[in-house]
């Protein structure tokens, strides 16, 4: 059996790194411009309850320091994705992942290579997986729902479909085509997908409230493949 984690919001909280982010911005637009870092990072915050990411730091320079430019933009997202993370990995994931030394574990994740990169090096996960699946190093048309990198990793582990076990977060993507291989799908109730209601042939095979649930579930797993 061959166990693969999605990263955010299923091995760490992923507003973690967010609020991490957005305080690095902040500290930056005191530096810069003057502007309190508390009030800029309360700011943000707000924005991105009411916009979602996207727009956060156009919205900030603009209406908060009113400083808008491409140039800016650029630069808030260089420090954001740059910066040293304050994430971490709870107690309890770490002792999962060390009782789960006896399978092939890997992560595939989404996002900025650069990101996922600098927050697998923060977490200090990278020792317990046998490799990490970036899907944009290999082009965003390969990030998910594609199944590119499990390829990957059934040649790597010359295994079939029935042998692989995906936990993510998000119904809307994670699980959906391999379903339809016949992959074992788990998806972890946390984060911000949490209370997100999946359509049809989207949910996973099976439904736990949190990581610290799924060594139960190994050992059904264990049975079926």
């Amino acid at each position: 059996m061959v166990l693969i984690f999605d990263l955010d919001d299923t091995l760490y909280d992923e507003m973690s790194f967010v609020r991490s982010g957005f305080t690095a911005v902040s500290n930056w637009g005191y530096l810069q411009f003057g502007k309190d870092a508390d009030e800029s990072f309360d700011f943000m915050m707000e924005i991105l309850e009411r916009h979602g990411r996207g727009q956060v730091f156009d919205i900030w320079l603009d209406k908060c320091l009113g400083k808008k430019s491409k140039s800016l933009i650029d630069k808030a997202l260089s420090i954001y994705r740059t910066h040293k993370p304050a994430i971490k990995i709870s107690d309890n994931t770490f002792r999962l992942l060390e009782g789960l030394a006896v399978y092939s574990l890997y992560i595939v994740t989404d996002g900025n290579k650069f990101v996922q990169s600098n927050k697998i090096k923060e977490l200090g996960i990278s020792k317990y997986f046998k490799h990490v699946y970036i899907t944009h190093r290999y082009g965003v048309k390969n990030a998910k729902p594609s199944i590119y990198c499990f390829e990957k990793i059934m040649m790597r582990e010359n295994c079939a479909w029935s042998e692989l076990v995906y936990i993510g977060d998000n119904s809307a993507k994670d699980f959906v085509n391999l379903n339809v291989k016949g992959a074992n799908t788990v998806r972890v109730l946390t984060g911000g997908h949490k209370e997100a209601v999946a359509r049809d042939g989207y949910e996973a095979k099976y439904i736990i409230q949190d990581l610290v649930d799924f060594p139960a579930l190994v050992d059904v797993l264990t049975k079926n493949t």
